[in-house]
């Protein structure tokens, strides 16, 4: 079923500019990423990318892991007030001018 349908003209560096109909019914704004999947039909589906694996830091920790527990490794429990603190602080935007509280080995 279509839902939308827009046009879009590409420059001569293979470049488009998506729709803004699209980018909103994608949930995407300035520097989000987008996934492009071509279809064996030929058809290209484009959705939003996983936001999980935007940070390569984050997609690298998350390979190593994986290949750590590949080879057999395990992935050992954290203190309890360590994940309780994880938990705290979690969906918290980092503040760049705030304090650090504590002491900080560098």
């Amino acid at each position: 079923m279509l839902i939308i349908h827009e046009i879009a003209a590409m420059t001569a560096k293979g470049q488009i500019t998506m729709p803004r109909t699209i980018l909103q019914a994608l949930g995407v704004d300035v520097g989000a990423k987008v996934a492009f999947e071509l279809q064996e039909d030929g058809q290209v589906v484009v959705s939003r990318a996983d936001p999980e694996h935007e940070d390569p830091a984050i997609g690298a920790f998350l390979d190593l892991l994986a290949g750590d527990i590949q080879a057999g490794g395990h992935v050992q429990a954290i203190p309890d007030d360590l994940a309780r603190d994880m938990l705290d602080h979690a969906g918290r935007e980092a503040g760049m001018e705030e304090d650090i509280e504590g002491d900080v080995d560098l």
